[in-house]
């Protein structure tokens, strides 16, 4: 069953509309709360809403329909800091990761980017507590009209499986990471990003971006520039976020044991999505005997936070 919604409406519409489970645990002073449903799973910590999975395919005017993705991602503060559906790239989607080029041998398998002729079918999620954090387990399988077997039944070409686990907020800050493995059921399987000097593509962010809005890497301020910038390990971008009257900051972390570490990274100041570059515009293959392993670190904080704050949260 297929759940779709305007992008305009209420994103937690599901809690009148069908069936959900709750559940909730206290461990070391945190009081985690899961909201799960047909739809998608709600993350909270006590009364705050940290992130929300979209598990079951949703679309626009039954067009860029999609799946596997995160939206809201919440500020310290309330606020929501992603977008879902944005008048100027309606295939934008929160946090997410996907690429233009996904091959097998030669054969083109539809642009996982522009959600033209690709599915993600999300085999199975849950979240659960453990004694220090919320974790979120994802199965997911990518499939393709132009894939299918002797039934004319599409086929899984890339199992991804995906670990996320939200930590408690401290001080003005909380930390969730990203883990994402993607095993090929193929030979010749193989991954790119955009087929220009851009080269966009892996693991993006679509947040709302205000006139303040500032980038910095490791070596200080940063100007985006039409094609990907090096900055370091890490990408800090902040601003007015969510509301004028509050400072606000996302900083993503790529982790030293991605490959091209450390990654460059694709800013837009205006009406796009920010980006850790992975492969880039040439493509690359994923062996059927070794997944493709990538993480990511994402800081959510409020007020302020300095380089050397974020040099020292940025140690997985």
């Amino acid at each position: 069953m297929k759940f779709k919604f305007n992008a305009f409406g209420l994103v937690l519409l599901f809690v009148v509309v069908c069936s959900f489970t709750m559940l909730s645990c206290q461990t070391d002073n945190t009081v985690w709360e899961i909201t799960k449903s047909e739809i998608g799973i709600l993350i909270m910590e006590g009364a705050d809403s940290v992130l929300y999975y979209q598990q079951a395919p949703k679309s626009f005017e039954g067009k860029f329909e999609r799946s596997n993705y995160f939206h809201p991602l919440y500020g310290m503060k309330g606020g929501i800091l992603t977008e879902d559906f944005p008048e100027d790239h309606l295939h934008h989607r929160g946090i997410f990761w996907s690429w233009h080029q996904v091959f097998i041998g030669d054969k083109p398998l539809g642009d996982p980017w522009d959600l033209t002729d690709f599915e993600t079918d999300v085999a199975s999620a849950d979240a659960n507590y453990t004694d220090k954090s919320c974790i979120l387990h994802t199965e997911v399988n990518w499939k393709s009209p132009l894939w299918l077997d002797k039934n004319d039944d599409q086929k899984s070409f890339i199992k991804e499986y995906a670990k996320v686990e939200v930590f408690p907020k401290k001080d003005n800050y909380r930390i969730i990471d990203f883990e994402i493995e993607l095993y090929a059921l193929f030979d010749s399987v193989s991954i790119g990003g955009s087929e220009n000097e851009t080269g966009y593509g892996g693991f993006s962010w679509r947040i709302k971006l205000p006139e303040n809005v500032k980038f910095e890497g490791q070596d200080g301020e940063v100007t985006p520039q039409s094609t990907a910038v090096e900055a370091g390990e890490w990408m800090n971008i902040s601003g007015s976020l969510s509301d004028q009257s509050v400072q606000e900051g996302v900083v993503v972390v790529s982790h030293p044991t991605n490959p091209n570490h450390p990654q460059s990274w694709v800013l837009r100041r205006r009406r796009s999505m920010q980006n850790a570059q992975f492969p880039g515009s040439e493509r690359v293959f994923i062996p059927k005997d070794q997944p493709l392993k990538l993480k990511y670190r994402v800081i959510v904080y409020s007020r302020s936070m300095n380089s050397e704050q974020i040099q020292q949260l940025a140690k997985f």
